[in-house]
């Protein structure tokens, strides 16, 4: 099963204020809104009649719903409410998976039996968690974790579906192929260039075919197209990486403002790791200039966990390696290389 919290951040702000499912509700990631560059992180319903979507700059969310109420993200509030919706799914499963803030997949397999009980276990599953919350999710069901996935996404919003493998082909065929897991838009467009508008068609070429056309990924293509999918559910306890970005108000040359950017983003790089317990030894930063060019630079020290060693590392490396001819747009840190003396945090699946 993948259970997926239905507009979670606004559900979220609806549950604590029962007057915002009234209105268009937008949640923001820039904290001047409209007037700033961030993005739309979710809305509810309400603001998706009227064509706001997650991505979607917010400044043209703005245009278009001008009397929506627009929020920014309240991370610690996310975080507490997800950590008690995630205890509520783990003690439901064999096996447990989480995958970001609001989603996760679950392992019943030896639980469920019969397979008429799996949609009666995941509307206890889903009830469990809307008697804790007051948030609604939605359930895919299947024998894989694709297809689990793109049911859950046909459930949407608070629903559940079940597509069993052996029905899998006919459930994909006439989806357009931009849903299939894994396809993003660049392949999308390749997709659709050559003639495979719909899953089912990309689904019907040789292996050989799908490796032309979309080289070594072309083969798990083609894999999931069929319905095909052998990862299992398992959790990983490592943390990876933690890291914040910022986007600056204008395109910007400004060492100070640059300088002053990185040293914030460091801090709060640093309060989570203080909260995790963990310490690091490789420090990266990522600049994004005016015209979406990236560079990333890291560097490796001996292991810290202060936020003098993140801020001054991180400096260093800008001051080495920014291109003053172009301005900037975004710039953002991170650090890596982590020990593994602490607990999972949901802070690492906010992007």
């Amino acid at each position: 099963m993948l259970a997926d919290m239905d507009y979670f951040f606004a559900a979220c702000e609806e549950a604590r204020n029962r007057a915002l499912s009234e209105v268009p509700l937008v949640i923001g990631s820039d904290e001047k809104m409209q007037n700033g560059r961030g993005v739309v992180m979710t809305c509810n319903y309400k603001a998706r009649a009227f064509g706001i979507h997650s991505g979607m700059a917010l400044s043209n969310a703005y245009r278009i719903k001008p009397d929506a109420v627009f929020m920014k993200m309240d991370y610690p509030y996310y975080e507490r409410v997800s950590a008690e919706i995630m205890a509520t799914l783990r003690s439901y499963a064999e096996n447990f998976e989480q995958v970001s803030i609001d989603e996760a997949y679950l392992d019943v397999s030896s639980i469920i039996k019969a397979k008429d009980s799996a949609a009666q276990y995941a509307r206890e599953i889903a009830s469990a968690i809307k008697a804790k919350t007051a948030l609604s999710c939605s359930i895919g069901i299947s024998n894989n974790k694709l297809l689990a996935k793109m049911a859950c996404e046909e459930a949407k919003p608070a629903g559940i579906c079940t597509v069993w493998e052996k029905d899998a082909k006919i459930f994909l065929k006439d989806l357009p192929i931009g849903k299939l897991y894994g396809v993003g838009k660049m392949t999308e467009q390749k997709l659709k260039a050559a003639g495979y508008d719909t899953i089912g068609k990309f689904a019907s070429i040789s292996p050989s075919s799908a490796e032309r056309l979309l080289g070594s990924y072309g083969l798990v293509t083609l894999q999931y197209a069929n319905g095909i999918d052998p990862e299992e559910v398992s959790e990983s306890t490592e943390i990876k990486s933690i890291g914040r970005e910022r986007t600056f108000d204008f395109d910007t040359s400004d060492i100070d403002l640059i300088s002053e950017t990185i040293r914030k983003l460091s801090s709060e790089v640093a309060d989570e790791i203080k909260k995790q317990g963990l310490s690091f030894s490789t420090v990266t930063i990522k600049l994004r200039y005016f015209d979406f060019s990236d560079a990333f630079r890291s560097k490796t020290i001996r292991r810290s966990s202060s936020e003098e060693t993140i801020s001054k590392v991180a400096l260093e490396i800008m001051l080495h390696s920014l291109d003053s001819s172009k301005k900037l747009r975004k710039v953002g840190v991170r650090v890596s290389s982590l020990s593994k003396n602490a607990s999972r945090s949901l802070s690492q699946y906010i992007k």
